[in-house]
């Protein structure tokens, strides 16, 4: 697990380690964990490095994780990637847009 590389895109600093320190504990490198505090700067970053898995928030400036999904699922080279949304939205509508969107996994925050 070690050389998988992960992207965590989250505007809360706070959250960003929660899950990277998780990863961690469950065998992933923390070279190979790379952060992002919105869309628009995961974007950018998964422009700049290839990943085996992103894990968004939705709720963000600038744009949100559900508009961050649709850009990375409408990219050709992207789109492949695994998405996991990791959110408070409880909402059934919120769920199954997410899903109609493409999500991977979609993990409610306790």
């Amino acid at each position: 697990m070690s050389d998988k590389r992960i992207l965590i895109v989250d505007d809360s600093y706070v959250i960003r380690q929660i899950i990277r320190n998780s990863l961690k504990q469950i065998g992933f490198s923390s070279e190979n964990i790379t952060e992002a505090e919105n869309g628009a700067a995961g974007l950018k970053s998964l422009g700049e490095n290839m990943v085996d898995l992103v894990i968004s928030d939705w709720n963000m400036p600038k744009m949100t994780g559900i508009e961050f999904l649709k850009a990375v699922r409408a990219d050709d080279g992207l789109k492949a990637v695994p998405f996991m949304m990791v959110t408070s939205e409880t909402e059934k509508e919120k769920i199954m847009e997410a899903v109609q969107a493409g999500v991977n996994q979609y993990l409610v925050k306790p």
